[in-house]
């Protein structure tokens, strides 16, 4: 026994320094599959495309076309954006991945989700960057950035607010049912959204994003993932309900409602951080189903039905069960519809998860 766990352990000894020195091929083909995989999807995907796939850059080309990367248009934990002009004189947003994100499912899932779609209300995706280790993407160019910006300045009056929820809710309808393959976003929230020079709303940031099969829209719980305030209650509580492309409509509810919270005068409470769970105090339901005073201002009649609206439909949204929660389609017809034609919803379950909750759940 004794001559064996030798001999076991010379064995491994000896493995582990065959790795070591092994030629950088073979520890590639070792240690990168996850990489090499989605390299043999991508270029799978864009083989698919034909003629319609996204452009492939080199990351030369992106740096002439970033002129060395010299206007940051934003950074986060995903990497850092930057605005650049194409050769036929485009403005674009050229998103280079983090070392962290480079070789991840993120970046393919921005490619393939993201590549699938053609809508107005969808940020369009002109080409991408896999030059050896280095990963990029290409976007089109949004001048007035995202909608977290304009709605923590309470900068944007009630019919563009309105007009902007209803693009978003046709962006979620198609992505939902109208492109070939059925996307569940899984991250829709404000600074997700970004916004055109004629504040035309466009849904961007496909990283998180899963393709739900043809028939049926029912994901794994293992597939559910978001931002803490926007995640649904059914992707942390296997009791509530299948994750799905409801698990969207609850994001979106929460994002309009704050949208809503943006235009008050009134504070969630002492304390509060601006968070979209620091909007939905008791008093926004009570107030709603009594007409009562909603603590906004700069309001004629018109846009007190418009706010009002986007309430009930925010609250319709943000039910806990899933089931309860209208279809994409439905939101835009009550959108378009009159704020008399939207049914008083059930008083919902106001709270989202801790962090600390969401992780040991998850």
């Amino acid at each position: 026994p004794v001559s064996l766990a030798g001999s076991v352990g010379l064995l491994l000894l000896c493995a582990v320094l065959s790795l070591l020195h092994a030629p950088k091929w073979f520890k590639n083909s070792v240690f990168f599959s996850s990489k090499s995989e989605c390299t043999h999807n991508i270029e799978a995907f864009l083989g698919n495309c034909g003629s319609l796939a996204p452009k492939r850059f080199k990351y030369s080309d992106l740096r002439k076309i970033t002129k060395s990367f010299r206007e940051k248009l934003g950074e986060g934990g995903y990497g850092s954006v930057f605005k650049g002009t194409l050769p036929d004189g485009r403005l674009v947003a050229v998103k280079i991945l983090s070392k962290s994100k480079e070789d991840g499912e993120e970046f393919f899932n921005e490619v393939v989700s993201i590549g699938r779609t053609s809508h107005v209300n969808v940020v369009t995706l002109l080409g991408f960057c896999q030059d050896g280790r280095r990963r990029a993407l290409v976007y089109e160019f949004m001048p007035n950035g995202s909608l977290e910006k304009h709605i923590n300045r309470a900068a944007l009056p009630w019919d563009r607010l309105h007009q902007i929820a209803i693009g978003i809710a046709r962006g979620l309808e198609y992505l939902h049912r109208g492109c070939n393959a059925r996307i569940v976003h899984f991250d829709i929230k404000p600074h997700n959204i970004l916004l055109d020079e004629d504040f035309r709303p466009k849904i961007s940031d496909f990283g998180l994003a899963k393709l739900c099969p043809q028939r049926g829209s029912v994901l794994s719980m293992a597939d559910a993932r978001g931002t803490i305030g926007y995640i649904a209650p059914e992707v942390f509580c296997r009791n509530i309900g299948a994750v799905s492309t409801k698990s969207d409509v609850y994001s979106y509810g929460m994002m309009v409602l704050e949208m809503v919270g943006g235009r008050r005068n009134v504070r969630a409470g002492a304390g509060a951080d601006r968070s979209s769970e620091a909007y939905f105090p008791e008093w926004l339901y009570e107030h709603l189903d009594g007409e009562g005073d909603l603590g906004a201002y700069g309001v004629t009649n018109e846009t007190e039905e418009m706010a009002r609206k986007m309430i009930m439909v925010g609250l319709w949204c943000i039910q806990t069960r899933p089931a309860d929660r209208p279809s994409m389609s439905r939101v835009v017809e009550m959108l378009q519809g009159r704020g008399s034609d939207v049914e008083m919803p059930p008083k919902p379950c106001l709270s989202t998860p801790s962090q600390s909750y969401v992780s040991s759940a998850s």
